[in-house]
């Protein structure tokens, strides 16, 4: 009897909570993201992409930004750990939610300015206070997390210029991604605590 009560109040709790924390459908809508989203999406208009090349690290979320000239160098297909092999370099090399699933971060941060033109860009983003999370069937594993300390620490190892460093999060975002990915509902804080960052993004230049 008590295990069968035990059983319906922990079914409550889960609907309660997928009420309060449905899952995203996508990227595009999680609530860990909303903020980051914007900020980078404004910092890329700031460097008028119509003008620039650029290469997504991360797939190809920002390919309609309007670029002379887009490539998508989709982590782990391109490994960007190894020696860089491809000829071209880019003025703006945008590199998101990548480095916590590559095993070598500091040869990554080296191969993110040897990917960027002299005085290019470099965009990198990732989580922090977020659960574990892996895809071995495509080769994803799940490595490291990283303090904005931590984060300026390895760009600056790699060579680059660190020109800021963000964050975002708040305890309730902490929560509510710990069962599923959140969607942004308007019941959901946008309220920062930079003590709870759930997410840390860094603006970075190749000084050469």
């Amino acid at each position: 009897m008590i295990k069968r009560a035990r059983e319906i109040v922990r079914n409550a709790r889960d609907r309660v909570d997928r009420a309060l924390f449905p899952e995203a459908t996508g990227a595009e809508d999680q609530w860990q993201r909303v903020v980051m989203n914007e900020a980078i999406a404004a910092h890329l208009a700031s460097l008028d992409p119509p003008g620039k090349t650029a290469a997504e690290i991360s797939g190809g979320s920002h390919a309609e930004r309007g670029w002379r000239e887009f490539t998508s160098l989709n982590y782990p297909e391109f490994d960007v750990c190894a020696p860089v092999e491809i000829e071209e370099r880019f003025d703006v090399v945008i590199c998101e939610q990548v480095l916590e699933h590559v095993p070598d971060p500091f040869g990554a941060a080296r191969n993110l300015r040897e990917l960027t033109v002299p005085g290019g860009h470099v965009i990198v983003s990732t989580p922090f206070l977020i659960k574990v999370h892996e895809l071995p069937l495509f080769g994803m594993y799940d490595y490291w997390r990283f303090t904005p300390r931590g984060l300026r620490t390895l760009l600056e190892s790699g060579g680059l210029v660190v020109d800021a460093v963000h964050t975002w999060g708040n305890r309730r975002c902490v929560t509510g991604n710990l069962q599923r990915w959140s969607s942004y509902r308007p019941w959901h804080s946008l309220r920062d605590d930079p003590e709870l960052a759930v997410q840390v993004w860094a603006y970075a230049r190749n000084p050469d």
